[in-house]
């Protein structure tokens, strides 16, 4: 045992430990299991003089740590989420601000997100609530409403939901990025005919509020509903677009942009926990990138993970996009390339086999989960993922300039439309063909908590000896380059002596 208190630990070991070990302290918190603040101090007293050395112990430290921050972080949230809980089945008086334009819903109710929640006697509510009701035409981003009606318990990360609520205006609070994209969504609307139109909005900036019920559920039944989500892949396609536009002629002016496309893409599309998500790891992709150095995907995704649930732990306590998003991000930025490295790299430039390779990885890490959690899953995801997928990024393109044509030059916009008009209806005319298909989407197929474990044994197995593999292939070949160097030099000096 002498040798498991004397291996030396890597540092980005120690970091993805400590990562892990947050996100265990605000599980434990969410379970009433607290580590009160005297551990913080305790534990990184220890791993103050500990961590020189890098050994078990300073391991153990850094657990205890984690631990103890999440926990009382999550100690805090647990505070603010028990004041829900004596309003819950009650009806009650609350003035709210909406954090998107209103939508109808069911049964012809202005539909909406809100936060800043303060009851009638001034009380602040944390997290976000949906509200539903009558009484106003419109309610749009930034409007700040007064809300009477009975709260429900939330699901998902909404914390409580109103409906059939009375809606009474307080003040408007115009946006200069909210206006922009009403406008722009009206362009879109008068460039092209629906449903195309909603779809572009979807691809462009994930809204799906004004979608066809119809289209939805082809999307849904093939797959494919993650085009239409606000998600990490939206703002990929821009910063790959800006990096090599740029990259070549100005580091620093690819960088500048890179991050000012964050910026925008955040206040047009919102900060909902994935896109957060993706702007953190693309802020820190891109840091690593300007300075010459490289992120470990494992720890890339651990760190995002850490960073967006400490800030909100409502995100790992109920929000299951959060989940889905950082299991298909694992699926995508470890395991496709591991995959592809082992068994695919003749093909490592193809667009379709990539694609493809990664709507697979990304589904093995999410179909667990959503069986668990949904009960329902589709199975010719793939080959969906394959034929429309792949034409995002030009879809999204020509969605822009649809858009941009309708807002700015209505009058020639359906001849600059017509290319997007094409394209889009191609992809849903695809969704629609293959739900058509029988059997190709199952319901009622929910899953115990344990099964759902047992069967990301298989993935974790999966990457575990992908990387142990092509580890060992690469030291090989460092090897192999080693010898075929040193024989090369062994060669010259022995032709040096002979012609000395």
């Amino acid at each position: 045992m002498r040798w498991v208190w004397r291996y030396r630990l890597r540092r980005t070991t120690l970091w993805l430990v400590f990562f892990l070990a947050v996100l265990g302290g605000l599980g434990l918190a969410r379970a009433g299991l607290l580590l009160g603040a005297s551990w913080s101090w305790v534990n990184a007293t220890i791993l103050a003089f500990t961590l020189r050395g890098r050994t078990a112990l300073a391991g153990l430290a850094v657990v205890m740590l984690g631990l103890s921050i999440g926990c009382q972080r999550g100690a805090v949230f647990m505070d603010k989420l028990a004041a829900y809980q004596p309003l819950y089945y009650h009806k009650i008086i609350i003035s709210a601000q909406a954090t998107e334009d209103a939508v109808y819903g069911t049964n012809s109710q202005l539909s909406f997100d809100a936060n800043n929640v303060y009851l009638d006697d001034g009380t602040r509510l944390a997290g976000k609530i949906a509200v539903s009701g009558f009484g106003l035409n419109g309610v749009f981003q930034g409007d700040e409403v007064q809300v009477s009606g009975k709260l429900y318990p939330g699901y998902g990360a909404y914390q409580g939901r109103l409906s059939f609520a009375q809606l009474v205006l307080i003040e408007q609070h115009p946006s200069l990025v909210a206006e922009t994209r009403r406008k722009f969504a009206a362009g879109m609307q008068s460039a092209l005919p629906e449903p195309l139109a909603s779809f572009a909005m979807g691809l462009l900036i994930g809204q799906r509020a004004t979608l066809p019920a119809n289209v939805k559920q082809d999307l849904l039944m093939v797959g494919l509903t993650h085009i239409i989500a606000v998600s990490g892949y939206n703002l990929t396609i821009m910063l790959h677009a800006s990096k090599g536009l740029f990259a070549r002629r100005s580091k620093r002016i690819a960088t500048l942009l890179s991050l000012i496309l964050i910026g925008l893409f955040l206040l047009l599309a919102g900060a909902s926990a994935s896109i957060v998500r993706a702007a953190i790891v693309s802020v820190l992709s891109i840091a690593a990138s300007y300075y010459g150095r490289r992120f470990k995907p494992l720890n890339l995704i651990m760190l995002a993970a850490a960073i967006t649930a400490w800030a909100n732990p409502f995100y790992i306590w109920s929000d299951v996009s959060w989940y889905l998003s950082f299991l298909a991000f694992f699926g995508v930025l470890v395991l496709a390339p591991l995959a592809q490295k082992r068994w695919l790299r003749r093909w490592h430039d193809s667009l379709v086999v990539g694609v493809a390779l990664e709507s697979l990885c990304a589904e093995t890490m999410t179909l667990p989960f959503v069986l668990y959690t949904f009960g329902q899953m589709s199975f010719i995801g793939l080959p969906a993922n394959v034929l429309v997928v792949t034409l995002v990024p030009l879809a999204m393109l020509l969605s822009l300039v649809a858009g941009l044509a309708g807002m700015l030059a209505g009058s020639i916009a359906g001849w600059l439309a017509w290319p997007a008009r094409l394209l889009l209806t191609y992809m849903l005319d695809v969704a629609h063909v293959l739900a058509r298909i029988p059997h190709v989407f199952v319901q009622h197929l929910g899953l115990s908590l344990a099964q759902m474990l047992g069967l990301y044994v298989l993935p974790a197995g999966l990457a575990t000896l992908l990387w142990g593999k092509t580890r060992a292939l690469g030291y090989a070949k460092i090897t192999d380059r080693n010898e075929v160097t040193s024989e090369a030099q062994t060669g010259e000096w022995s032709q040096q002596m002979v012609n000395d």
